[in-house]
């Protein structure tokens, strides 16, 4: 990390997500880390929440507390 807080993104994530001549990524403070992911950080929570399994979380994963939380 540079004096100014930047970082460099490694070259093969700059290929995969397509990112070669720039672009947009967002980021996630996870606390003790954090997370770097491509596009903006809405998408990625769209994206997310269509592939959960909600019908499970409403089950509360097997835990009945949790149901109700």
């Amino acid at each position: 990390m540079s004096e100014r807080g930047q970082m460099a993104l490694p070259s093969q994530a700059r290929h995969r997500w397509g990112l070669d001549s720039g672009g947009t990524i967002s980021w996630i403070d996870l606390g003790d880390a954090v997370l770097v992911v491509p596009g903006r950080f809405h998408e990625l929570r769209q994206e997310l929440l269509a592939v959960a399994d909600w019908e499970a979380a409403r089950r509360g994963f097997g835990d009945p507390e949790l149901a109700n939380q």
